[in-house]
């Protein structure tokens, strides 16, 4: 097995335990907010272990405790047996731990090399150090199946090939012990795929792997064992292979939770959106939408389905107010502005479209500024904000900004916290309540469900339908099939920048679908 002569890894003591990982009574609080109470998890070794729970149940907050991020203000860590401090994350480097984060921690305009190497270093002389990382790298992709140029810029690597440097790095510093946060958050299905068997290959290879995610369909795929938490507390552990999606759901969530989409027949109205020959060039003059043409009317759901890149955040930004286009857009009968997106915004506002972002990070929130400012974001001129013609009534704005928490269940419910401070899927509830409470004629909705745990899938579900059967028009970006065929309408499918053609979900399936995706129209048999 290939292993680093670097990172600073202690030796570690003879196991005395079948269990690499023992957390006993952890508990942590953040001023009034308990984020984990009382936790106890033994992991056993060579094993995935899956842990789960709804936004703000206390998963991310648990794990970084064990990678010393936090420190526990009550409890013991065991590692193979032996009890350990970890402080700090160089502490759990040394401890064997490594940690994969949901929002990856690279230095983009450096290369894999550069980056795996960042912070353990061999000696003063760099390009010795780089010469040894680099037999080393290259043991650990052809062992590991994490096939990864190392002398690419990460800037130019997809985000799956981002996420295996990841993995490079904690393997470098001879990790035994994997913890993987929501790590598929941002992958197509074909990298999610992929990174299941890059686990398994290395529960194969003796590794221990935690991994944290809200979708059951992966845990069901992959994993060994499963702890469920609810509001900070740990609330079971099972064997994976004795329980089902339903009985985790309800433990997740402490009631039975909807896994399957219902709703009623369309009825489509009137013409809402329109849209003829649409382009936009990216920033290098590449086209990357290539003449697209639809249309979606009142009451009913079109769904963009697609391998991410081909066009469908363009598409969204576009039809946003954010990216310049060409072609004609015309919303209820009046034709939008495609150039000039520094106003755009504004004028799709006023026209009744709201925008959830794909990116909510870059795109729908300002993450220092706190959750009652984001709320207002787009609509502080709102007149329910407005105390005179000079000054916003911020005290409206925190009340509503209370009353939307409640609504969509936001973690904690605090207005005044910044949004940096959120989990990533309570994150996107402040979006999606900020876009969908506007009651807009047309709904721009990318990626709803991303990072967000099941209880609030089955919430944001119900609202998109709702807007629908009120007779809104809602235009769905997802690279979750099921999500997709479950809420459409009617589907289009995207490959480079193009339509590759429209189907109806009642007749169609995810092999025609996933043809369609990668480019091939010739789907008899399908």
């Amino acid at each position: 097995m290939a292993q680093a002569t670097t990172g600073g890894r202690q030796a570690t003591a003879a196991p005395l335990s079948p269990y690499a990982i023992e957390l006993k009574g952890i508990s942590k609080s953040f001023g009034p907010v308990r984020a984990n109470r009382d936790i106890n998890i033994a992991v056993p070794r060579g094993t995935i272990h899956g842990i789960i729970g709804e936004n703000g149940a206390g998963k991310s907050t648990l794990m970084s405790i064990l990678y010393g991020f936090y420190r526990a203000d009550a409890g013991t860590i065991l590692i193979n047996g032996h009890e350990t401090a970890i402080p700090d994350s160089q502490s759990a480097i040394r401890a064997g731990i490594g940690m994969v984060f949901q929002h990856f921690k690279l230095v983009q305009n450096f290369t894999v090399l550069e980056n795996v190497i960042l912070g353990a270093e061999d000696g003063a002389l760099l390009n010795t150090s780089l010469a040894r990382a680099r037999k080393v790298l290259g043991e650990l992709s052809r062992e590991y199946d994490l096939d990864v140029d190392p002398d690419a810029l990460v800037e130019d690597l997809s985000v799956g090939h981002q996420q295996r440097v990841e993995i490079l790095k904690a393997l470098y510093r001879q990790a035994d012990i994997l913890i993987l946060d929501e790590p598929t958050g941002v992958l197509t299905p074909e990298e999610a795929d992929h990174l299941f068997r890059i686990l398994q290959g290395l529960k194969d290879q003796g590794k221990t792997v935690i991994l944290i995610t809200h979708k059951l369909r992966e845990i069901m795929a992959v994993t060994d064992n499963v702890s469920v938490m609810r509001r900070g507390t740990m609330v079971g552990t099972v064997k994976t292979s004795q329980t089902s999606p339903e009985a985790l759901a309800e433990l997740m969530v402490g009631r039975k939770v909807l896994l399957e989409v219902e709703k009623k027949p369309a009825a489509p109205g009137r013409l809402v959106l329109d849209v003829r020959d649409l382009r936009v060039k990216d920033d290098a003059g590449v086209e990357r939408l290539k003449g697209i043409s639809l249309s979606i009317r009142a009451g009913e759901i079109l769904g963009i389905a697609g391998v991410a890149g081909n066009g469908q955040s363009e598409l969204l930004e576009a039809l946003g107010g954010i990216a310049d286009a060409t072609g004609h857009v015309v919303m209820n009968g009046v034709e939008l502005p495609l150039a000039g997106r520094r106003n755009n915004g504004q004028t799709r506002r006023a026209a009744g479209i709201s925008h959830v972002p794909e990116d909510r990070q870059s795109l729908g929130l300002i993450m220092d500024f706190t959750a009652w400012e984001n709320i207002g974001f787009g609509y502080h001129n709102a007149p329910e904000y407005q105390r005179n013609a000079l000054l916003m009534n911020n005290a409206a704005l925190r009340a509503d900004t209370e009353r939307k928490m409640a609504t969509f269940d936001v973690r904690p419910p605090i207005p005044t916290l910044a949004a940096k401070s959120f989990s990533g899927g309570n994150q996107q509830k402040i979006v999606v309540a900020r876009e969908i409470e506007r009651n807009p004629d047309l709904l721009l909705v990318g990626q709803p469900t991303r990072g967000v745990d099941i209880g609030a899938i089955e919430f944001i579900h119900k609202q998109i339908l709702g807007l629908r059967d009120a007779g809104k028009a809602i235009l769905l970006v997802s690279v979750e099939l099921d999500e997709i065929m479950g809420l459409a309408d009617r589907i289009l499918v995207m490959f480079d920048g193009r339509i590759m053609g429209e189907r109806d979900p009642e007749k169609t399936n995810e092999r025609e679908l996933g043809l369609l995706m990668a480019g091939i129209t010739e789907t008899k048999g399908a």
